[in-house]
């Protein structure tokens, strides 16, 4: 039987049994290795931190299935599929499962030489990019990523690859700032982003970043991000807050004539050519197989989904202390 999570109400998480579907035309079986939580993503979700009227009310119903971040080996496939076999490693954008039909068109081969537990990070890595595509960076450009969390490493390892000149990462939690000089980071400061303005403009030269990143998904971090960015530059609002009515423009905006510009996952649907972030997937591997992207050390905790309900409670009191949650499926 396969098994999978599940939140059944508000602040509850459980693994329950349900039956797979057969494999059809243009389908393949999936036997989940590994999958990665999206922290921010499943703790809004879990806990229900958002308010009535936003897009979190409409996405978060329950019973909620979390997670969208899978590796796994292709266990049969379905008739009429010749792009796939059974032994393939493929990711696919789907829940914390042990088992998985899928069409194929949603799933990516992952290469030889990338390892399943950093493959894992394909999915937070993509929409990272959607960042750096709002981003519109420039060689030599000045970038402050605010929030060292999962998101904000991938958004800095980004803007590296994107050959920013200089890239400096804010957080008030010092072993994350390490974490970003591994990926790229040429400058960190260890502290909230309402009193990182002076160190910031030191790290970036002598100047105010050209784009900010906020990375967060703390509302609060808006206004004090504002104050960062250079005039006439870019704010990019990455981080998913649950409470946007408590995100508040200020003075800098008309003053200094500052550009805000959201960013999400969705993002990548609405563009010519898509092909369900296949090629995405397919870059993101290729820079990991060069080196220019760095994920080693960014997994930080590895759970059996037995011990699903202690994942989730680690992630929510000890945020500070954990990056990549990790859940192993070979564990169950």
């Amino acid at each position: 039987m396969a098994q999978r999570i599940v939140f059944p109400r508000k602040d509850e998480v459980e693994l329950e049994e349900f039956d797979l579907d057969d494999v059809g035309d243009g389908a393949l079986w999936l036997r989940s290795t590994h999958s990665l939580m999206s922290t921010g993503t499943e703790g809004i979700a879990l806990h229900g931190l958002f308010d009535d009227g936003t897009h979190w009310s409409r996405y978060v119903r329950y019973p909620f299935h979390p997670g969208y971040s899978t590796v796994g080996a292709v266990e049969a496939v379905g008739p009429g599929v010749t792009d796939f076999a059974a032994g393939d490693r493929v990711v696919a954008r789907l829940g914390h499962a042990s088992d998985h039909v899928v069409p194929t068109k949603l799933c990516t081969r992952v290469p030889d030489g990338v390892p399943s537990e950093p493959a894992v990070w394909f999915g937070l890595a993509k929409i990272a990019l959607m960042g750096a595509r709002a981003a519109g960076y420039e060689l030599g450009d000045a970038v402050a990523v605010i929030g060292a969390g999962p998101i904000g490493q991938m958004s800095v390892r980004w803007a590296s690859v994107a050959g920013a000149r200089f890239v400096v990462s804010v957080d008030t939690v010092a072993g994350r700032l390490d974490l970003a000089r591994l990926g790229g980071a040429t400058g960190t400061v260890a502290a909230a982003v309402d009193s990182a303005a002076e160190s910031v403009i030191e790290a970036c030269g002598g100047r105010r970043p050209r784009v900010v990143v906020d990375g967060t998904g703390n509302a609060a971090v808006f206004g004090a991000a504002l104050g960062l960015v250079a005039d006439r530059g870019r704010l990019v609002v990455l981080g998913d807050t649950g409470t946007p009515a408590g995100q508040h423009l200020t003075s800098d905006v008309i003053m200094r004539g500052i550009t805000v510009v959201g960013a999400h996952d969705a993002h990548s649907a609405t563009g010519p050519g898509w092909d369900r972030d296949r090629g995405l997937h397919e870059f993101f591997f290729e820079l990991v197989l060069s080196g220019r992207f760095k994920v080693e050390g960014l997994t930080s905790h590895v759970f059996s989904p037995k011990d699903c309900a202690l994942a989730y409670e680690t992630a929510h009191l000890r945020r500070g202390n954990t990056m990549g949650i990790v859940f192993d499926w070979s564990m169950a």
